[in-house]
């Protein structure tokens, strides 16, 4: 989402960070193009405004810190205040030992009841017993959507019928409660296209008979500034206490979820990061500003491999790099997500990306799909692959011999790179696995 913006303003902070000295004049340049910078990201105005003139207030006369010079110290000023403006700490919604109802709001197509089926998951996970309510029939079908994912996550649902009062909702859920004991009960809401009296009337009624402990908005990042008046406009009805951004991964300009926490005054809680169940991260603001400045979220990285529960893959020495070894390591760097997001985590790789990069993932299947057809010889011993042992996997795995050949001459390849590296790190036997390097060009059929 970020990648625009993320782009511009590093290019910027490239030029500025190399000054040793920098005068008045520069850094009011400087500042001039970051906020042109975030105004065409569709960041809201006053948001803009004020983040230049507390970046500016503090970069004009501020001495040189530790070892930066004057320009690293202007970068540090933008990424801090990034930081802020994104909500300064992590925050999560408050969670009790028992008796928590969260509130599920927001308009239709926002991504209301996935995120609903997302944080069942997410708490699931964490070792809470979460009880779905499927209160929106305004949808026709979003009481089916939430079952389905409430069957996929591994959660009991209440639905709601037509016509039922909000009381008559409430005495269902505590009768459930009474025979299946759930410490945290996620409530997903009527929504319509837009805000009109009729839905705030029913939010607020049903809000008034669950008591809720949390109220969530769902705000869609795809629709630009006029979410945030959304957010306004729900808070002012039924008390907003935290904010989901959904649609992350997309190709919006990101100024809205850039401004969500400025303008609204509430915390971004969660972020929907890709259309999976398990598509949902806990909002970071220190991370989010280091992707966009090209810093990378290393942390968000190691979270990711030990929710995959990747683990380092030792091999007798580097030269034993087998086949075998290459499709565990790729299985489990898929476990971690998208190839192409990983990448983006590790620090400086964005910028080193070509603009418009992205991983074929389908690259990634074929190799899963030819080495799959081998059997076990043949993957721990390659060179016993000859032209009939070639022809039979490559049918096996519906690919050419010619592809069967690119796979034997990269792994040959990785295989003399791992030796050397393992020569040059002088661990010798028992050395962990170094990373895999970037594939070759997919082999299409």
């Amino acid at each position: 989402m970020f990648e625009s913006l993320g782009n511009k303003l590093q290019d910027i902070l490239d030029r500025v960070g190399k000054e040793r000295q920098l005068t008045e004049s520069q850094v009011k340049a400087a500042m001039r193009e970051i906020r042109m910078a975030l105004l065409e990201a569709d960041v809201n105005f006053g948001v803009a405004k004020e983040f230049v003139a507390k970046v500016s207030e503090k970069a004009v006369g501020q001495e040189v810190s530790g070892s930066l010079n004057s320009g690293q110290t202007v970068v540090k000023l933008v990424h801090d205040e990034l930081i802020e403006t994104l909500g300064g700490k992590s925050i999560q919604p408050e969670l009790k030992t028992e008796g928590n109802v969260w509130f599920m709001v927001g308009l239709q197509g926002a991504g209301k009841t996935t995120s609903t089926g997302k944080l069942a998951l997410h708490y699931k996970n964490k070792g809470r017993r979460v009880l779905l309510v499927a209160a929106d029939t305004q949808r026709p079908a979003a009481r089916d959507q939430l079952e389905v994912l409430a069957n996929q996550v591994g959660v009991p649902v209440l639905k709601v019928a037509d016509g039922e009062t909000s009381a008559e909702t409430r005495r269902r859920v505590d009768e459930h409660l009474k025979t299946d004991f759930r410490d945290l009960v996620i409530v997903d809401t009527a929504g319509r296209l837009q805000i009109d009296e009729t839905l705030m009337d029913q939010l607020a009624d049903l809000q008034t008979a669950m008591q809720p402990t949390e109220t969530l908005l769902v705000v869609d990042a795809m629709t630009g500034q006029e979410a945030l008046n959304v957010a306004q406009t729900f808070d002012a009805r039924v008390q907003v206490s935290g904010l989901i951004i959904t649609k992350m991964d997309g190709d919006a300009r990101g100024g809205a979820a850039l401004s969500a926490r400025s303008v609204t005054g509430k915390p971004i809680y969660f972020a929907g990061t890709s259309e999976k169940i398990s598509g949902l991260d806990a909002f970071h603001p220190d991370r989010v500003a280091g992707r966009i400045l090209g810093m990378g979220d290393v942390l968000g990285l190691i979270e990711r491999a030990e929710l995959a529960d990747i683990k380092a893959m030792e091999v007798k020495k580097p030269g034993d790099f087998d086949l075998e070894d290459l499709l565990t390591q790729l299985r489990q760097i898929r476990k971690m997500g998208p190839l192409g997001d990983l990448l983006k985590l590790i620090p400086g790789m964005s910028r080193a990306l070509p603009e418009g990069f992205n991983v074929d993932e389908k690259q990634i299947q074929r190799i899963d799909a030819m080495i799959s057809s081998m059997t076990l010889k043949e993957r721990r011993n390659p060179k016993v692959i000859d032209g009939r042992r070639r022809k039979r996997i490559a049918a096996g795995s519906g690919h050419s011999v010619q592809d069967i050949n690119k796979l034997l001459k990269m792994h040959e390849q990785m295989k003399g790179m791992m030796k050397m590296l393992g020569g040059m790190s002088g661990k010798g036997p028992g050395g962990k696995m170094p990373k895999m390097p970037n594939l070759p060009p997919s082999a299409r059929r």
